[in-house]
């Protein structure tokens, strides 16, 4: 029986010169090994002009990042198997969002639906066993067990109950993403996967009707450009330009739903110009579904998803076999498309082109980084940087709900191309609904991210959406291109203060309400509170549980109207009005329950800070 093995199957030429089939016969294979590759322009391990015909017995391998590009929107045939590589973390509470680079092998020509079994278990370089499956609520690692109870897909709505069982058989359209969970005990381990099938090429599309969601994925055994899906003319009529990455929390050691803690984050990409990534990170909170009455053994939420933030980072490159989740907007009949043109051969290096899975934390390279791939250079902190004519700013909006503590991060880009209308690429909608939260609303949708043509007179408002009597806390970073003279403030149209936020964070106890019209963002200020939040930045306040004493600090003698103290379910315990000017005030807690609460401290021009203590009696 013939055999061949090509250690390196070379064809770097542009594709305007690439013309090809690839013909694999039985009994013959082709090893490909990436390490002998690096992505830049006209860059393929290998490239086909047409199609791909495997034979049964025959095998493509797709090592070490080696990835399969293709030009003709043809179909692949044959019995064969394309083997590809992808890690999953382990953690087997904790899905990760899948889509198959391969379909069911078949002779006819054309892509065919994928199925969960066609993962293999890894033996060695060539060689790999189909994976097992188990009914029970956990994988295991040795040999591969996966837990068919967590396998669905979610097509064309946002209904949780509208979640679509796959299982471990049942056929997946192409290019339709697909939940699992992992198979250990471990998070910060990966789990190796091989992908085995017939290859995926040309145009694939799915239905995602307006309003609705569909969970969709890389179909390809190569990288995606997430700025050619974006801005693809059959997508730009049809989806929002937001790409939404599911992470979930590695501390919950449970299947329960109430229990699982998770979130979106969110990720789109511009087209004009240089590249300009807006991120925004997943944010977590305990999912509660009052109306479920069996709600154990379920996939994850749907979006929209109502603490902690994320962690992990999405990039340009999207991975082979990264899933997620896209929005529709156009009509009951839209649909989501992706195609050869948005292939790119792109490595996995932790920087372009990261598998958002939970429990790796995505590296970031320093602000040096860039490659023939990617022009887009990133901070040490993995967020990336804009070019010089671009301004960028975060605010961080916190929130304290009985208990939980969380933070909603908005982004406000600026630039002379942008609009006051919708600007696709630098404006992400928002993920999640939290009743308590933060957005920018235009046209009636939220947002998580804006652009802005810059001026010292703009006004942005911003709405806060506040459940229950709370603190509440401003304050900003990764403020980019920005002079260091220019003021960045938040308005508060109740109190008419400016609050420089480059100074000072603005923190404040709030009422429950639908704010829409008493923050905004601005870059003048008639007042500043620049004297008084230095004096405000100096108070201490510190409980002393051997006295029983809440006892604030006031060094450079402000005028303070208020003390009040807080609990967590945002009840005031204690109201001290203040009638004199001293430089120590001494409250007794000997009252109050053991617990953490809130010390508001208001001024006689109705500044408001903040601060948390414990109280042990």
């Amino acid at each position: 029986m013939k055999r061949s093995l090509i250690l390196c199957f070379i064809l770097t030429c542009s594709i305007a010169f690439a013309q090809s089939d690839l013909f694999v016969s039985n009994g013959s294979f082709i090893y490909v090994d990436g390490d002998g590759f690096t992505p830049g322009p006209n860059v393929a391990p290998v490239f086909v002009t047409n199609d791909v015909n495997i034979e049964g017995g025959g095998h493509i391998y797709l090592r070490n990042e080696a990835q399969l590009l293709q030009g003709n929107d043809v179909g692949n045939s044959g019995l064969g198997e394309l083997s590809v590589y992808q890690e999953g973390n382990v953690n087997r509470w904790s899905y990760n969002y899948w889509c198959s680079p391969v379909g069911v092998p078949n002779v006819a020509n054309g892509n065919e639906p994928s199925r969960v079994s066609l993962l293999n278990d890894v033996i060695d370089v060539t060689n790999s066993t189909p994976a097992l499956f188990t009914p029970g609520f956990d994988g295991i690692g040795s040999p591969l067990t996966i837990s068919d109870r967590w396998l669905w897909s979610f097509v064309s709505s946002d209904e949780y109950s509208e979640w679509i069982y796959v299982g471990s058989t049942n056929d997946l359209d192409p290019g339709l993403g697909f939940t699992m969970k992992g198979n250990g005990t471990t998070p910060t381990e990966s789990q190796l996967y091989d992908f085995r099938g017939k290859p995926n090429n040309g145009t694939i599309t799915n239905p995602v009707a307006n309003g609705q969601w569909t969970l969709i994925g890389n179909p390809y055994p190569s990288a995606i450009d997430a700025r050619d899906l974006i801005h693809n003319s059959s997508n730009v009529n049809e989806i929002t330009g937001t790409l939404f990455y599911w992470e979930q929390s590695q501390t919950v050691t449970s299947h329960v739903l109430q229990d699982y803690i998770g979130g979106y984050a969110t990720y789109t990409i511009n087209t004009s110009g240089a590249p300009i990534e807006t991120f925004t990170f997943a944010l977590f909170s305990t999912y509660d579904e009052n109306d479920n009455s069996t709600p154990v053994y379920l996939p994850p939420p749907a979006p929209p998803f109502t603490q902690a933030e994320g962690v992990k980072r999405a990039r340009r490159y999207i991975p082979i076999g990264q899933g997620f989740m896209v929005e529709g907007i156009n009509g009951p009949n839209g649909e989501v498309t992706v195609n050869n043109s948005m292939r790119e051969f792109v490595k996995e290096d932790g920087t372009n082109s990261v598998f958002f899975r939970n429990g790796q934390t995505n590296a970031a390279s320093n602000s040096s980084n860039e490659t023939g791939v990617n022009h887009i250079q990133y901070q040490d902190n993995g967020l990336s940087l804009v070019p010089d004519d671009y301004k960028r700013f975060r605010v961080n909006v916190d929130f304290t709900v009985g208990e939980s503590q969380y933070t909603r991060q908005l982004v406000l880009n600026f630039h002379d191309s942008a609009t006051f209308g919708h600007d696709r690429g630098l404006e992400l909608k928002r993920a999640q609904a939290y009743d308590s939260d933060a957005y920018f609303e235009l046209d009636g949708e939220d947002y998580g991210a804006q652009a802005y043509p810059f001026g010292e007179d703009l006004r942005i408002p911003l709405v806060i959406d506040i459940e229950e009597q709370q603190p509440l806390r401003f304050r900003i970073f990764d403020i980019q291109n920005f002079e260091d003279s220019q003021g960045i403030y938040i308005y508060d149209s109740t109190t008419d203060m400016y609050i420089n936020l480059r100074d000072i964070n603005y923190e404040l106890n709030i009422e429950p309400g639908h704010y829409t019209d008493r923050f905004e963002v601005v870059f003048t200020a008639e007042t500043t509170l620049s004297n008084e939040a230095v004096d405000l930045d100096n108070l201490s306040v510190i409980q002393n549980n051997g006295l029983h004493q809440l006892q604030i600090f006031n060094p450079n003698a402000v005028d303070i109207s208020s003390i009040e103290v807080y609990d967590v379910s945002g009840r005031r315990v204690i109201t001290n009005p203040v009638n004199t000017v001293e430089s120590q005030y001494n409250i007794s807690t000997l009252d109050l329950s053991d617990g953490v609460y809130v010390v508001n401290i208001k001024t006689a021009s109705e500044a408001v800070t903040s601060d948390k203590v414990i109280v042990k009696n």
